[in-house]
This record gives C-alpha cells, structure tokens and sequence, in this order.
C-alpha cells in the first residue's frame, strides 16, 4: 500500500519521504510566490500558502541536514520583473514568519528568551502593529532627500519604481531635523476599500478589466510605466521600519516610529506597545475587532522586539528575522459547488487535479478554481464532483478546498477515480514509494511535458526571452518548429518563414530574433536552471556553477559520475566510494546523496545529454563569478564547541553565518575554525589532531570585530 507522504506528520516521515515532501513544498511555493510577487495575482488562499510554509518548516526542523540550498525558508518573494530597472537593497528586505494562535506567540517569546539568554520573568517589550496587506516598498533619503524607491522583488532585488512613488502624497519629498545622510525607510503602499470600489467602477464603466482586490489594485497601479497612471490612482503609504542607515534610528522600534511622524510619515494610529503576552494578545483582539471599519486591509498583527539593540543581537534567519513574527488573522469561508475535477500535467509529468468551483465570493473577491494537489488529498477529504464545499481564503483570488459538506451530496455522486494513464499522452501514470504525486512516464514524447519544458526553459528566471509566450511555446511545438531547446535558437535562421505565419509581422519578428540573439549568452547557472532538473532550483543551480566554474567542466564532471552510478547499481541507496566525480558532487555544500541522483538520473538519458551538447555547440555560456569576500570568515567553516560566555551558541551560529560563514557540527579537514568555549570535548582534541585553527571565544570575537 502506497503511504500518503503529504498528509503524514513531520516526526512520523522516513528520511527518503521527507526528501521527496521538501523537494513538492519547494517547488509548489516557489510557484504561488511567482504568481504573488511577480503577477500581483495569487492562485491559492493565504491560509493554504502559510500551511505549505509550517509544513516544510516542520519537516525541516526534523531532518535539518536535508534543508534544500532553494528552501522556501531561506527566499522571500519572487524575482522582480522586467519591466522596470533593477535596485539592489543595501540591506535585504525580509519577510515574516508566522504565527496563528495563542501557542505560537508564547513560543516566540520563548525562542527570544533562549537566544538572548534571558530569564523566564525577564521583561521583554513588543511593539504591535497592523499587517497591511499592500506592496512592501523601500524609501531611500540622502541628505533628507527622497532619491531612490524600490519595490521588494525577491529581498535582495528590487524594482526602481521612484518616479510613480514620487506621485503618491503620503510618501515625503524632503525630511527635516535629526535624519541620518543616508535613512531608508520601509513601509507599504496600500489603497483604501472606497478608493478601491470607486476605481472598479470606473473600470468597469470603461469596459477595463475590474482588480481582485485592494492589494492588487495597490501593486498594479504602483507597478505602471506611465507615472501619471500612478498619479490618477489613490495609494497611501504607512512607514514601519528602515533599511540601511547612516546613523542611530533610536534605541527602541517605538522610539523610532515617533520620529518617523516628526518626518511627516503617516505610521498606524492602531500601533501599540506591549509588555509580555497577554498584553499582545489583547492587542491582536482589539485591533481584530475593529477590522471591518478600518477602511483597508489587513491580515494579522506584527509584533517587534522594542529594543533595537535586541533586534540587531537576534539577527535573522533564512527569509525572516528572529526579532519579529506575523499574528495572522483566521482565513474566510464561504460555500459553493465543485463541478468538475480536471487534471493537469506539469513539466515533470506530476499530475495536478483541479477543482473547478462554481464562481463564489469569498471576502470580496469572486474565485472559481482551486489546486487539489494530489490524489491522497482528494481521498482524505473524500472530494467528489457535484459535492457543495466550504471553501476558504484569506486575500487570495483561488482557495482551498476545507471540507465537503456530506449532508449536501447527491445520492449518485461517485467517488472520483484519479487517472492512472497520461490524459495528454495516454502513457502510464506511476506513483513511487514515498511520493505524493503520480508521474506520467512519457517523458519528452508526452506533449504536455516536452511544452512546459519549453516553457521553463524560456521562463523570466532561465532564458527569459521576450516575446517567446506559452501560447507561442506551444504552437511551434504543435506545428514541428519548435522540438529541443536548441531549435528555440536555430529560429535565427527562419526569419522569412516566421515573416509569413498569420498574426507575425517584421517588427515583431526582428523582435523575437533579437531577443534570442540576446540570450544567446548565458550564465551557467541560469543554463542549469533552465534544464528543468528534478530538485535543481536557482540556489541548487548557483551552487553546481560556482563549484565547477566553466559548462565544459560541468559537463565532464557529471558524464563521470553518471558513468560511476551506473556501474554502482546495487548500491543505488548508499553515496558512491569516496573520491569520486559522484562523491565529490554529493560533497557539494547543501547539494547532497538526493540531488546528485536527480542530476545524474537527468544525464542518464541521452536525449538530455544530446540537448546539453547541443546548446554548446549554439550559445555562449559564462561562468559564474564567485562573489567577493565581505569579512575575514566568508567562504570559511567554522565549527563551535563548548560553552561560551558573551553570548549564546545560537547567537554566535547566527553572527557567524550573517557573515558569511559556514557552520558545521562536526570537524573535518574542510573546518576552517574551531570556536571552543568552556569544557570543550572532542571536537577540540580532533582540530589539533587535524592542524585545524583553534581560536578562543574572545579570539573569534576580535576577528568578526566585536
């Protein structure tokens, strides 16, 4: 019997099935952030987003060695997209983690107590304030004036949108009095619920498309090249926090917020300071309360730490920092009908049932379709067509199915049978051990895959070739133009028939041809990236590019240890003999035994390699620069050991991994440092042994400067 990986807890997953949920989780968040970030147009409630998020949180938590290098715990957002200039943030902007209840807010107290090594009746300050649920936006000021606006993007790049910031009347010109020279202020640019409805019908009036909703609305009308768009629109800004900064801020978040209203920055009226739980809670329930009359939106309550120089000691962690969570606020249901359940094939051969809904309102926003993940999913709520639904969403346009409501169904609805044949290719669908999802196993002669290969291969964050649409994708792939990746640049050659084609005029021919010119030359990683490997997102593909520096030395690389796997097939479920190209591969910093199988699975097929020869043949592909140093341990790994004195272990494992460091728990002669504190065991006698640095805790300290 096939176990449901997807519904099992975190404590009860074996290792291989927690490999395969991460490896789900990444991919399925990586996509609802692209529709959120880079569209402004989610596809699933926020509530189901948040589970995806505890689910791999939790798993990671369990088996902390098999943490993916693209977790969705080490992202925030989205690339930016194209259409504006990019900004790169000074310092990134970072996402929140969540929590939904009274138990989740007592264990961020907690966590803050441990890491800071504060006593159980310590008092620990909070500031609360609204989750505006808008577009997070940084203000950067020089000498008081506003220069520079970018949107968040992906928490390191963003979009240059200052031009249409500079239209918005809450966002200050000029900020007098006790400014640092160089102040970013953060916050969110959000519309007002009679804004929002008077711009629907003004839309609608116009025969426009009318906005899902005042988030939507906010970011679309933000994101405009027209400023004067922006201009006709009603934004409004709250400031909330700040970003890079030459000079103190204040020494409390509170203290800071009072001088950003002596800037003239509109901060939340609804912002309060607490002391210890219960005052947040109540904060929460207040602000909960008076929800409905706000006149915008919001989604929960942030707590923050007060005390500034706590925030700068808890650091962050991955996409969030440990100084500040997001309270959220219960998701809204609403009842409808699920009339049919469709099944679509992704790249990879998952099939993805569908459930597609009769068009219901759920919190002002009118949704129609939701993804039921897999077929485990469907059984264990016992989804049938027909069935009436309690649907539930918190600010997205698609929810998720909660329940069924059984007392509704009809007496001939039938249980719904999942597919075990391809519907696109009619090639069998197999599920493997430890796996949530059915596979067709048609691979490239499945036309649904070989499409949204293609598709992947041209998408913003592999070739991105402007121009080249999924509908463009799929016509030259139906009509025999388009079969390999390298016939996408071969199209170079076929100006004169594409010229002919209905609906393709010169201009928009040159166009295509200049744009696949353009990315005619492309970095490794991106290539990796783009070949759709199972596991291989752009972190996985970074890490492959930066190790082995140019493709042709990629390409050997993984051919040798392909050629070793094969000739290792009854040890499949071990790592390969030390020393060897596939050894070396699962050395890799957070690459690992599970993705160099899926890497040399991928070269196990020789159409792949023939394709990857293929484009060397075509393009022009660089190596990938190793970024530089930023301080004295980047690229070093250090081990601690022991007990120290000045700070936690946590806190010293944070400061050291801020800075670019690589934290161990074993020593081995790639340790670098070893750290050792108080009553330190074996770990420091091997570091002699080995001829590895032994630094006291005072010697690190001076080295990372204080």
């Amino acid at each position: 019997m096939t176990v449901d990986t997807a519904t099992l807890a975190a404590d009860a997953l074996t290792r291989e099935q927690a490999a395969a949920e991460l490896d789900r989780l990444a991919r399925e968040i990586a996509e609802h952030d692209r529709h959120y970030y880079q569209h402004d147009a989610p596809v699933i409630s926020d509530a189901e987003y948040d589970a995806l998020r505890r689910r791999n949180e939790a798993i990671e938590a369990r088996f902390a060695d098999l943490v993916r290098p693209d977790s969705p715990s080490k992202r925030v957002g989205a690339a930016p997209a194209e259409t504006f200039a990019r900004v790169t943030h000074a310092q990134p902007m970072l996402s929140l983690g969540n929590a939904f209840g009274t138990e989740d807010v007592e264990d961020f107290f907690a966590r803050i107590r441990r890491f800071l090594g504060l006593e159980a009746d310590d008092a620990v300050a909070i500031v609360g304030e609204p989750k505006i649920d808008g577009l997070s936006i940084s203000l950067r000021y020089e000498m008081g004036q506003f220069v520079l606006g970018a949107t968040r993007g992906d928490g390191t790049v963003g979009e240059n949108v200052t031009a249409n910031l500079r239209t918005v009347a809450s966002v200050p010109q000029q900020i007098t009095g006790r400014v640092p020279d160089i102040l970013e202020v953060r916050g969110e640019v959000y519309m007002q619920h009679d804004d929002f409805a008077r711009l629907n019908r003004q839309r609608e009036a116009e025969g426009q498309p009318v906005f899902a909703n005042p988030r939507n609305a906010a970011a679309g009308s933000l994101r405009q090249l027209d400023p004067a768009i922006t201009a006709s629109r009603p934004l409004h800004f709250f400031a909330y926090g700040w970003g890079e900064h030459s000079g103190p801020v204040g020494k409390t978040h509170w203290e800071f917020l009072e001088r950003l209203r002596s800037w003239a920055f509109h901060v939340n009226p609804l912002a309060g300071l607490c002391n210890g739980v219960e005052e947040v809670l109540a904060l929460h329930d207040e602000i909960a309360a008076t929800r409905a009359g706000l006149g915008f939106d919001i989604d929960g309550v942030v707590y923050k730490v007060n005390r500034i120089d706590w925030q700068d000691r808890l650091g962050q962690v991955s996409r969030a920092p440990r100084w500040a969570i997001a309270h959220k606020f219960p998701a809204e249901q609403a009842e409808t009908v699920l009339n049919r359940i469709t099944i679509q094939v992704g790249r990879t051969g998952a099939l993805t049932p569908v459930a597609n809904l009769a068009p219901v309102t759920v919190g002002g926003v009118v949704v129609s379709r939701a993804t039921l993940h897999n077929e485990d999913e469907i059984a264990r709520k016992d989804i049938r067509e027909g069935d009436a639904v309690i649907v539930q969403r918190a600010g997205d346009v698609i929810p998720q199915v909660v329940s069924v409501i059984t007392a509704k169904r009809r007496k001939s609805a039938k249980r719904f049978a999942f597919p075990d044949h391809c519907p696109e290719c009619g090639s069998l669908a197999l599920r493997e051990d430890g796996e949530a999802v059915r596979r067709c196993t048609g691979g490239l002669i499945c036309p649904a895959q070989a499409v949204e290969r293609l598709k992947h291969f041209v998408s913003r964050n592999a070739f991105d070739i402007e121009g080249l649409g999924g509908n463009h994708i799929e016509t030259f792939r139906t009509e025999g133009i388009i079969e390999t990746p390298g016939d996408i640049f071969r199209l170079r050659d076929r100006r004169s028939e594409l010229a002919d084609r209905g609906g393709w005029g010169e201009t928009s021919v040159e166009n295509l041809i200049d744009a696949i010119e353009q990315r005619s030359t492309i970095g490794l990683d991106r290539l990796i990236y783009a070949l759709g490997i199972h596991q291989v997102g752009q972190a996985t593909a970074k890490l492959l590019a930066l190790n082995y520096g140019a493709f042709e030395n990629w390409i050997e690389a993984i051919k040798a240890a392909t050629k070793e796997r094969a000739g290792n097939s009854e040890e499949k479920k071990k790592p390969a003999l030390v020393g060897t190209a596939f050894a070396e591969l699962c050395d890799i910093n957070q690459i690992g035994f599970s993705v160099a199988d899926e890497i040399v699975a991928f070269f196990s097929e020789p159409h792949n390699v023939a394709v990857l020869d293929d484009l060397g043949k075509i393009l022009t592909i660089n190596a990938l620069a190793a970024p530089a140093a930023t301080s004295p341990v980047t690229g070093k790994t250090a081990v601690f050991t022991g007990s120290l004195e000045t700070m936690t272990r946590a806190e010293a494992m944070a400061r050291a991994e801020s800075l670019g460091a690589k934290v161990t728990g074993s020593v081995s002669k790639k340790t670098d440092y070893v750290i050792v504190g108080a009553d330190a065991g074996s770990k420091a006698t091997k570091a002699q042994a080995l001829g590895i640095e032994v630094l006291s805790e005072d010697e690190w300290r001076e080295m990372i400067g204080g």
